[in-house]
């Protein structure tokens, strides 16, 4: 996890400025629900999460079968980040333990996040994964809060979740700390990835039945 990195794309066109601010709106609705309640805003932030890669990935899937092209990967890979971002908000699930109103929370942000999200992507996939980039870069700042505190004494170093320590294989006796670096860390790929996506489109090095 040494190799872990805060960054931020800069937004130098309007497209991308359109984009970090679309994110920008998203976090303060985060955090006006939710603040420094780290574990129950990470539901929040991984249930929108979860969706831009199955919305791409059925967006990308379509185009292909349409135009009888292959998609040179980028299907598996973001629908591979869906089960991932799901697979973070199941363990926040058992994590937080949300009441049933904020269950609710958590399908009207998703119902609303799909359809809004499904718009940008017809509207511009490009946008829409720069979108994601800058959501992720926010992840990856809000995660790394969520471990100061934690070292910090100010939130429990719980013991991790089963869920968690199945999926990323985890020592028995593992702790919070070690879950969020994971999380983290897949979280920076994410960014990183949809940067590169986002890049593809701008620099038409899409593949072929993108083009």
């Amino acid at each position: 996890m040494s190799g872990f990195k805060i960054t931020h794309r800069s937004a130098t066109k309007l497209s991308e400025r359109v984009a970090y601010q679309i994110t920008q709106f998203l976090k303060f609705s985060l955090n006006l629900f939710y603040g420094s309640k780290y574990a129950k805003r990470a539901v929040i932030l991984e249930t929108i999460a979860a969706v831009p890669g199955m919305v791409a990935g059925m967006f990308n899937h379509l185009k292909s079968l349409r135009r009888m092209r292959d998609d040179e990967g980028w299907i598996k890979q973001l629908l591979d980040e869906a089960q991932n971002e799901r697979m973070h908000l199941m363990i926040f699930l058992d994590i937080a333990k949300p009441s049933w109103i904020e269950r609710m929370l958590v399908l009207l942000g998703q119902g609303v996040f799909i359809v809004v999200y499904s718009f940008i992507y017809l509207l511009s996939s490009r946008i829409a994964h720069r979108v994601v980039g800058y959501f992720e870069e926010e992840a990856c700042k809000s995660y790394t809060e969520y471990l100061e505190k934690i070292d910090a004494g100010e939130v429990e170093n719980i013991n991790a979740p089963d869920i968690a320590i199945e999926y990323y294989q985890l020592a028995a006796n593992a702790k919070l700390r070690d879950v969020i670096l994971r999380i983290r860390e897949d979280e920076a790929g994410h960014r990183d990835r949809n940067h590169g996506f986002a890049d593809a489109y701008e620099n038409k090095s899409l593949p072929a039945h993108q083009n």
